[in-house]
């Protein structure tokens, strides 16, 4: 009996000491740390799974099921250890039918003229098992995470139907979180009854990824789903309207000239070959070809559905956006008009913007940050740092600059006049303009814009300028243009560029040494987007609309230069050259966010005495 107790300490001793020595997540100045325990590529496990949906949108008359893979550390299974998790779900796993010319439409037609068809490509989908990124799984694995990779709907190993934005792609992630969280059922095979369940997850879940990988966890958090606790999206398409069209015009993205909503339904539509005829016939050919309407440009109810800010009200997830001001493929107002409605909301928010192109996550830093604060529960502060990080021109990606917010509160709209100086170079200005002139172009889509902005006289744009900046000319926020323009007939494009010169002809000159911003109308929508008119020829219209937000600092010595133009050869449809586009010099004003306001801009250019 006297040996029993000691005994009995040495065994709860020895049971103390096997507990201290499980391995567990690590933080440092409020971050998760790499830990050498959870780095071990072979000791991670890998598994596949299919999580049942809410619907059945290829009609089998079962739910449809998605394909998830996990990879999670070791002592997930040996130590008992739950862990967040790290999602990403995307439609390209699977592989995509590539940039075939056959799966553009033709741009070169008239304006509100039917196109002829455009050829359909089909995705030739990628081996038996899609290929899941890396990138995620090396970066969150060893430092406490587990990821999960899903396919969304019609896609990979996934079933269902791709529908481009509607609301099957945002209850698809909303069932895998549902699943991490014991709410939905989880099984092993596509079509098997053996279930799988995430013994190891805490519940909380973040999602992140690029471009249509960022649109899906906006997606997801709109369903306001228990468990989603933070989401950073980067370089999302949060309005497939914004994507494809601009103020009423049909407008491609950047690189893409002739893409369109069923354009990417085929390219991603990578799932089972059996399924495609009938998803094709539902989704393509009847409901995107009923709704996207390549003839007017307008918004309707179809593309209200795929535009993710009129669902924002039941989500709840901290929000970290990122995003790229010169993205010229998945725009910057896409990100800006999420973070402010979010901001409006009470929700927790943050915007990185860098001065790149398409992608570019927020340093690791700020996203370890934000996912260590909202998944591991670690008070770190975030919530009260810097709501907007801005990288300034010169400067890496991982070194932003933190501003109260975005756009900058110091920033103040600018009114800018101009006078006539057709067809060479007219002046921007503060004054109100004393010409009471009109002032035209014509319309011919061979001249390029970058050729057009530098070209000292063309009948083919309309420039002003202002004189040469003394002082640097900070510009934080969305410029407008307040325009009154005729047209010869009754369809126009109009494309409104601001820039910087002289032009920097350096090949490894930035964009931002050229292009401030950018933007494109169609004036049939002069008093609405949803509805549109055909143009009386040569009867003028008012027309205002915003160009692209920006945050960019123009340098003493150059100009600010109001570019007018027609169409854009690199986004708009390519009507016939001929088109005569007229404008209203003095009811015809461009209004820019200048740090500083009027004075600021007065002081750079002068304009202190006039």
């Amino acid at each position: 009996m006297k040996n029993t107790i000691p005994n009995m300490f040495l065994f709860l001793f020895v049971l103390s000491l096997q507990a201290q020595e499980k391995t567990v997540p690590i933080f440092k100045e409020g971050e998760a740390q790499i830990v050498a325990a959870f780095s071990n590529p072979k000791n991670w496990i890998r598994h596949d799974l299919w999580v049942e949906t809410s619907f059945d949108t290829d009609e089998d008359g079962r739910l449809d099921r998605m394909h998830v893979a996990v990879t999670r550390p070791n002592q997930t299974e040996s130590e008992g250890l739950k862990l967040p998790i790290v999602y990403e779900s995307s439609p390209y796993y699977g592989g995509t039918a590539g940039n075939d010319l056959g799966l553009f439409w033709d741009v070169k037609h008239e304006l509100g003229e039917k196109e002829k068809p455009r050829s359909k490509v089909e995705v030739i989908r990628i081996g038996k098992r899609p290929i899941i990124s890396n990138t995620q799984i090396r970066t969150w694995v060893p430092r406490g995470y587990v990821v999960v990779h899903s396919s969304s709907p019609g896609t990979g190993l996934s079933d269902g139907s791709p529908t481009v934005g509607g609301r099957n792609e945002s209850l698809a992630p909303k069932a895998v979180i549902d699943w991490l969280n014991g709410r939905a059922k989880g099984f092993s095979s596509r079509e098997g009854t053996e279930s799988v369940t995430a013994f190891w997850s805490t519940g909380k879940v973040g999602m992140t990824g690029t471009s249509y990988n960022g649109t899906i966890p906006l997606a997801a958090a709109t369903t306001g789903v228990s468990g989603l606790e933070a989401i950073i999206p980067i370089a999302p398409n949060t309005s497939y309207y914004h994507y494809y069209r601009s103020n009423g015009l049909v407008r491609s993205p950047g690189g893409y000239l002739g893409e369109d909503i069923d354009v990417l339904y085929d390219y991603i539509h990578s799932g089972k070959e059996e399924n495609r005829a009938h998803n094709n016939k539902k989704i393509r050919d009847t409901e995107m070809a009923n709704g996207m309407d390549r003839i007017s440009g307008d918004y309707n109810d179809f593309w209200a559905g795929r535009d993710y800010l009129n669902q924002m009200k039941p989500m709840k997830a901290a929000l970290l956006m990122s995003h790229g001001f010169n993205d010229w493929n998945v725009m910057p107002e896409h990100s800006y008009r999420i973070y402010k409605r979010a901001t409006e909301m009470g929700i927790p928010t943050q915007i990185y913007y860098h001065q790149n192109g398409h992608g570019g996550p927020p340093p690791l830093k700020m996203m370890n940050r934000w996912f260590t604060r909202y998944l591991h529960g670690i008070e770190n502060d975030v919530e009260n740092d810097a709501k907007a990080w801005i990288v300034r021109e010169q400067d890496k990606r991982t070194e932003p600059t933190a501003y109260k917010a975005y756009p900058n509160p110091a920033a103040q709209q600018v009114t800018l006049n101009i006078t006539a100086g057709a067809p060479g170079i007219g002046t921007l200005t503060l004054q109100d303009s004393e010409s009471k002139g009109k002032e035209s172009l014509i319309d011919n889509s061979s001249f390029s814009a970058t050729s057009l902005a530098q070209a000292t006289t063309s009948d083919h744009r309309l420039l002003y300028v202002s004189s040469v900046l003394k002082e640097d000319v900070h510009i934080s926020g969305s410029s407008s243009i307040s325009i009154r323009a005729a047209s010869s007939k009754p369809a126009v494009n109009l494309s409104v560029y601001l820039v910087s010169l002289p032009w920097n002809k350096d090949r490894r000159a930035k964009i931002t040494d050229n292009i401030i911003t950018r933007g494109w109308a169609d004036l049939q929508n002069h008093t609405s987007l949803s509805e549109s008119a055909p143009l009386k020829p040569n009867t003028f219209y008012k027309m205002s609309f915003n160009l692209q937000p920006d945050d960019q600092i123009i340098k003493k010595g150059q100009q600010i230069g109001l570019l007018i133009f027609s169409s854009d050869s690199e986004y708009t449809l390519l009507p016939k050259p001929g088109t005569t586009l007229t404008i209203d010099v003095k009811e015809t004003k461009i209004s820019i966010p200048i740090v500083g306001g009027e004075n600021a801009f007065k002081k750079a250019t002068n304009e202190l005495n006039n």
